[in-house]
């Protein structure tokens, strides 16, 4: 473990690969036709020369000398392989390619087995990319497995290559039986898998070989696009047709798609960008990316190849912004977070399960002792009724008695509350005859605030009277107390029934102290009702001044001719309505036209003579039809 380790630390080395190839050169060894130590020393020499680690050859010859003194014989080789090579493993300083294709030398040759027959699905070359791809989404740990997620993303993206819908339930079947326990499939059977054809039956060898290049361009290679644009040259400013290849750092481009010939590439970073551009030169479709140094114009084929090339270069520009080197790094990073919020979610879904099956399990037995002790309960009210039947006849007649007095109590509470709902309603009207008279002029304002304060008046009243309420319930709650002590006496034997008595007397005594404090709390509330019809006629003095401002307002309004002209009303207590007045012209012109029907109403000489009399506030007017039905009924 300490060399998979080691593959971890360089990066870019996959410790799967170690566990492979060094499996298979052990079974080489076991098998006994080559010396083990030269299958070592030959592994060693072309590890130095894939990882590009410069290296002695007659060093390597006294490493692997076949006696007790070099530090193969007398150490082991994995102590070794740590020690001169992994150690000495410089990330970037090697081609991963070439160290990919010496593990898969290392392994296939004894693990991957194809048709015998030449009717494999796929070739040695797309079996090789299909394992660099098994070791790109497997996991990071031994022994080297796929998951079904992956297994299943990876086919669709094969399918998806060559316009074939998966069948994701025959592919569900199939890893139920394969796996059956295991974490997921191994690369040798993912191979088998693909060879066998069950999944991509009745398609071509070299559309599926097509289709494993385009996923491992991609995936391994980490192209993000490619394909051919005209691109406009710098100097001689002509258009050349190139193939272009899109990395998340870089955006090179060839002479032609077998990219044998390199014309160019195109640094990314942070701060490059591309733009679409107007068409003109005879081309469309046409874009430009623009780095530090240059701009570098290009045409594609038509507008949905501009728009596909254009969000590709944004998504490479947005990597290097963000600082990541891999796009599919990244979203097997992500799909394997989400794997692991799965299965913490199932792991905590199944311990809720855990828990709520013991918890069921506790209630079950707590039920059982609950009716082990209702049962105990039941004998011992058995064997209490019948000492308690000859105590609750004497009884009875102190215990109707109390129920007829909490039953009046409660009649008078429930007419308290709808008496309460009765003003409140009262209360309610009053309030929308105010926001009314609010409307026509601000000088009610005084006669508003006193019916505001009454209206206060009535909460504190009200609150008093719910307070006196609650005493008379607590009262109440302690009389069933008295009663409840009382019974508990009731219940001992006839050897302290002296005892009993006087004590039954005591609490006779406190019961009729309570009956007394309980009819001073009914006077309480009788004096809370006559502050209740206080207040009412306090709500009426306020209707009434209310009135009385109206009737004031009435007297201002003259009636005026049709051809007569309007005059201003002046004086010295009533010139702060003159710009009501002005703001409602046509309701006075109603008023107006009423008064001179209604000229010798009765009403409107009383007004005045009141008017004319000073305005005296004291003096109420007559009563009318408003005035009597905000009266309560008693």
């Amino acid at each position: 473990m300490s060399a998979v380790w080691a593959f971890q630390h360089v990066g870019s080395l996959e410790a799967s690969k170690h566990a492979l190839f060094w499996r298979d050169l052990n079974k080489n060894s076991l098998a006994g036709d080559i010396p083990r130590l030269f299958l070592e020393k030959v592994l060693s020499h072309n590890l130095y020369t894939v990882l590009c680690i410069p290296h002695d050859p007659v060093a390597l010859e006294e490493h692997f000398r076949d006696d007790d003194d070099g530090p193969v014989s007398s150490q082991g080789y994995m102590p070794y392989l740590n020690k001169y090579i992994l150690d000495k493993v410089e990330e970037g300083a090697f081609v991963k390619e070439n160290f990919d294709e010496l593990c898969w030398t290392l392994t296939a040759k004894k693990n991957y087995k194809p048709d015998r027959n030449g009717n494999s699905v796929v070739s040695h070359q797309d079996a090789f990319k299909l394992w660099c791809l098994f070791n790109f989404l497997s996991e990071d740990k031994y022994p080297l497995v796929m998951v079904p997620d992956e297994v299943e993303y990876l086919l669709k993206k094969i399918c998806t290559a060559m316009n074939v819908e998966l069948n994701s339930c025959e592919l569900d079947d199939y890893l139920s039986q394969e796996l059956q326990g295991q974490g997921g499939l191994t690369v040798w059977q993912f191979l088998d898998m693909v060879n066998s054809g069950r999944f991509l039956r009745g398609i071509e060898q070299e559309a599926i070989s097509m289709a494993v290049e385009e996923v491992y361009q991609e995936v391994i290679e980490d192209v993000l696009k490619q394909g051919y644009l005209w691109k406009k040259g710098q100097l001689r400013r002509n258009w050349s047709e190139r193939w272009f290849t899109l990395k998340p750092s870089v955006l090179s481009y060839y002479m032609s798609e077998e990219r044998k010939e390199k014309k160019g590439s195109i640094a990314l970073d942070k701060h490059c960008c591309v733009e679409v551009l107007p068409d003109r030169d005879g081309k469309r479709c046409m874009f430009c990316v623009k780095t530090s140094s240059r701009t570098y114009e290009m045409s594609a084929s038509d507008t949905r190849q501009r728009q596909e090339w254009t969000l590709a270069i944004q998504m490479a520009i947005r990597l290097q912004a963000e600082g990541k080197k891999s796009l599919h790094k990244d979203l097997k990073q992500k799909r394997r977070e989400q794997r692991e919020q799965r299965e913490q979610r199932k792991a905590a879904k199944e311990e809720e399960t855990q828990r709520l099956k013991q918890l069921q399990e506790e209630k079950e037995r707590k039920l059982q002792e609950l009716e082990l002790l209702k049962e105990a309960q039941r004998q011992a009210e058995i064997l209490l009724q019948e000492e308690e039947e000859r105590r609750r006849q004497q009884h009875e007649e102190m215990q109707r008695t109390l129920e007829i007095q909490l039953r009046e109590a409660e009649q008078a509470r429930a007419s308290m509350q709808a008496e309460m709902v009765l003003k409140e309603a009262e209360a309610e009207r009053q309030r929308k005859r105010i926001l009314e008279l609010e409307d026509m002029q601000e000088r009610l304002q005084e006669a508003l605030q006193q019916e505001v304060k009454a209206r206060q008046d009535e909460e504190a009243v009200r609150y008093a009277q719910a307070r006196l309420l609650a005493e008379e319930e607590e009262k109440l709650k302690q009389l069933m107390k008295l009663k409840e002590e009382q019974e508990e006496y009731i219940i001992k034997t006839q050897l302290e029934k002296q005892v009993l008595k006087q004590e039954m007397e005591n609490k006779n005594k406190c019961l009729e102290e309570a009956q007394k404090q309980l009819e001073e709390v009914r006077v309480n509330r009788q004096r809370v009702d006559q502050d209740v019809m206080a207040a009412q006629r306090k709500l009426r003095q306020a209707s009434t001044n209310v009135k009385h401002w109206n009737v004031q307002m009435n007297r201002l309004m003259h009636p005026i001719g049709p051809g007569d002209k309007r005059t201003n009303v002046s004086g010295g207590g009533f010139a702060g309505y003159q710009p009501l007045l002005s703001q409602r012209d046509s309701s006075l012109k109603l008023l107006k036209q009423k008064a001179e029907d209604k000229g010798s109403n009765p009403t409107r000489v009383n007004s005045k003579e009141n008017v004319s009399n000073g305005g005296n506030s004291s003096v109420p007017p007559s009563p009318d039809a408003d005035t009597m039905a905000t009266e309560p009924t008693n």
